[in-house]
């Protein structure tokens, strides 16, 4: 059964997108969730204009996104936390203590789901993490943890 879907689905299509699927997946689920429309004529036109619509949107992110990264990656964000004397923290940095560092030094707000940590920060001096602002836009942030 061919089917516009109104949301983004994981392992299916983005918004807008026409998918051939099973008529059993598309009357049972995907049609009452309200996930999806019948792909009649005046459907497609509409989806059409759905694709455009989510192209136009994610060209404006992915340039707010290169803009946010070109900001910060030659920053060095300080971020303190307490540390015992041989430089150990008495927990570790997350990723919200990260944002928050971010966005008292330098106004800029992003989320914590988008910082990506390897390791757990448990130690003081520099760490390179790594941030996705966009599926296209990812780079490293480089941060001073210092002892408060």
């Amino acid at each position: 059964m061919k089917l516009i879907l109104r949301n983004d689905m994981q392992g299916l299509g983005k918004r807008g997108d026409i998918v051939d699927v099973a008529d059993g997946y598309a009357r049972n689920y995907l049609l009452p969730k309200g996930a999806a429309i019948v792909a009649t004529p005046g459907a497609v036109d509409q989806a059409a204009r759905m694709r455009r619509a989510r192209d136009l949107r994610d060209a404006s992110d992915r340039e707010a996104a290169t803009t946010v990264a070109s900001t910060l990656v030659p920053k060095v964000i300080e971020v303190s936390a307490k540390a015992g004397p041989e430089g150990r923290l008495f927990g570790s940095v997350t990723a919200g203590d990260i944002v928050e560092a971010i966005e008292a030094q330098t106004s800029i707000v992003i989320d914590r789901r988008q910082i990506e940590i390897d390791e757990q920060i448990k130690t003081l001096g520099q760490h390179v993490l790594r941030a996705t602002l966009h599926s296209e836009v990812s780079f490293p942030i480089t941060i001073e943890v210092v002892a408060s």
